[in-house]
């Protein structure tokens, strides 16, 4: 079985309040998991790395291999595919602990997909700063 890691990361402000989202698919596209949670004050991109991070340890859990990496930040998709550098100070240590879970994980694709194809994810990642607003 194949499965799916729709991430993303939500930020009001850059940097500002943030959240992470992340729906696991399996090969049928049925949900396996879902990841909605707030992590504090960061910049986008350290959201976007966040999200995978999580669904990426979920799948390491659960031993959910082989994935793939569906995400709308082209950035962080095209640093975990070599495509890209990864330069920034803050975000080499994110770079390198999703490298780590790969290692654990068959990754047979890395794909930038549009905002509309990742609604459920954004979703999530909005969710998480919500609830922690209405309840903090």
């Amino acid at each position: 079985m194949t499965y799916q890691i729709y991430s993303d990361g939500a930020c009001r402000g850059n940097p500002g309040p943030s959240g992470i989202g992340a729906v696991i698919l399996n090969d049928k596209g049925k949900v396996v998991h879902e990841i909605s949670k707030y992590i504090g004050v960061v910049t986008n991109n350290v959201a976007e790395y966040e999200a995978l991070l999580e669904a990426l340890d979920y799948c390491v859990k659960k031993k959910l291999s082989p994935v793939e990496i569906l995400a709308d930040s082209q950035l962080m998709i095209r640093q975990l595919s070599g495509q890209y550098k990864v330069k920034h100070p803050n975000m080499i240590p994110l770079h390198q602990k999703a490298k780590e879970y790969m290692v654990h994980l068959k990754v047979i694709g890395f794909t930038h997909v549009l905002r509309e194809f990742n609604k459920r994810a954004d979703e999530l990642a909005n969710a998480g700063i919500d609830n922690h607003k209405a309840h903090p």
